[in-house]
């Protein structure tokens, strides 16, 4: 065995890291669109949005389990993006990790569109359409309800993201009394099934652009075809931008708002604790930079 793990041990740190970013996404999304498919072909006999709710939160806990200490469990290029911005990622590690995200989410459509083909199939009557009915591209992307104005789908989805950073960034701040490492995902998925619960009616609460472009391009290839870019005049790109200016505005607003009034740390007492992976700027970390960009965990640094 030690023989075998020599040989296929990943050398290349970036490598490693986007596929731990693409192997927890597709978690992510292989739970959450299940429960989807399973719940629109069965007509709500064999589950509710509800259901869609839990399956998505499990799978957020399960994926962060999986991920976190390799590339840090981002899940979602919105949280990529804010740990560039924060100093915490070098920018030249975006790119990598949201194309990792939104492949993982691709793969894990296209094994959910495998699994679910006949129900689909059945349910559609063979035709797979974005409108009416018995539409099934819903399953897997998210689309607006028709009511709604392109002003109010952008709010909708840069504030549900937002609200997942104002969850997350309280939770791994050493200033603000964190809770213990191991109980940040089951803690995460909690508050996602809360936003998922209360913030999901008008979009589809896609908030996260790994989650809906994935299954989109999928959708793309599988049958629906191009009308998953073009339906409601081009709305696709709401639920990419929205949700990377409602996260960064929101961890801006934490920062400034909370963690830099929160009470300084003593170096001396730092040092005696654990090392944490997942910590806010200017929180206590003082392992090396080019160790935390190693591992693809969140780097402690003072703004």
């Amino acid at each position: 065995m030690d023989q075998l793990k020599k040989r296929l041990k990943i050398k290349n740190i970036l490598v490693r890291q986007c596929l731990s970013e693409c192997l927890g996404t597709f978690i992510l999304i292989i739970f959450g669109l299940s429960a989807s498919a399973q719940v629109r072909t069965t007509q709500g006999m064999k589950g509710q949005y509800l259901s869609i709710n839990m399956a998505f939160s499990v799978g957020v806990m399960v994926a962060m389990y999986i991920s976190r200490n390799i590339s840090g469990a981002h899940l979602n290029p919105a949280l990529s993006l804010c740990s560039c911005v924060m100093g915490q990622m070098p920018w030249a590690k975006l790119l990598p990790y949201c194309l990792s995200q939104v492949l993982g989410a691709y793969i894990a459509s296209a094994v959910v569109f495998f699994m679910y083909y006949d129900a689909i199939m059945d349910y559609s009557s063979g035709i797979l359409t974005v409108y009416g009915a018995n539409e099934t591209a819903s399953i897997f992307a998210t689309y607006p309800s028709e009511f709604l104005t392109l002003g109010s789908s952008f709010l909708d989805q840069a504030v549900g993201t937002g609200m997942i950073m104002m969850c997350y960034l309280p939770l791994v701040d050493i200033q603000n009394d964190p809770v213990p490492h191991n109980l940040v995902p089951p803690l995460v998925a909690v508050g996602l099934l809360g936003i998922s619960m209360a913030m999901s009616s008008n979009c589809g609460g896609a908030i996260n652009p790994a989650r809906d472009l994935g299954p989109r391009l999928l959708t793309l290839c599988a049958g629906w075809g191009t009308e998953v870019f073009t339906a409601y005049n081009y709305w696709f790109w709401v639920p990419i931008v929205a949700p990377m200016v409602g996260a960064v505005l929101a961890t801006w607003i934490y920062v400034i708002i909370i963690q830099w009034h929160l009470p300084e740390m003593h170096l001396p007492q730092l040092e005696q604790e654990e090392p944490r992976s997942d910590l806010l700027p200017g929180t206590g970390s003082h392992r090396s930079v080019e160790t935390a960009f190693e591992n693809g965990l969140e780097l402690s640094q003072k703004l």
